[in-house]
């Protein structure tokens, strides 16, 4: 279970703070990400992170804006994000997957989305 929260409305060039609860425990290595979906297109890629170390993977559009990272203690994963544009504007979701693969963007477990909205 993965819950997300922390969206909400920023003026252009702000910075906002995602954060997503993860509930069930798991074992073995696995994977979780960021996704966005903003009115009208495809979901997208926006960033991963290997739940056991630190590796990280990002899309192309949100690498030296945003930053992944998680909290294993307190089972939460977050998402820092600075330097907004409105064409960051989305539904954002936080996701997880069994395995070690950063790459691949197949997910098992989905959380509700949290809006970000980005004004110019």
């Amino acid at each position: 279970q993965l819950q997300a929260c922390g969206g909400g409305l920023v003026q252009a060039g702000g910075s906002l703070r995602l954060s997503c609860a993860v509930s069930a425990r798991t074992f073995g290595p696995y994977v979780m990400a960021w996704f966005r979906q903003a009115p009208g297109n495809e979901r997208e890629f926006v960033a991963a992170i290997r739940w056991y170390g630190t590796s990280t993977y990002y899309a192309d559009s949100v690498k030296g804006r945003f930053t992944i990272s998680k909290d294993n203690g307190k089972n939460t994963l977050y998402l820092q994000m600075n330097s907004l544009k409105p064409e960051d504007t989305a539904l954002y979701y936080c996701a997880a997957k069994f395995g070690s693969d950063l790459f691949g963007e197949e997910y098992d477990f989905w959380g509700q989305g949290t809006l970000v909205t980005v004004s110019s």
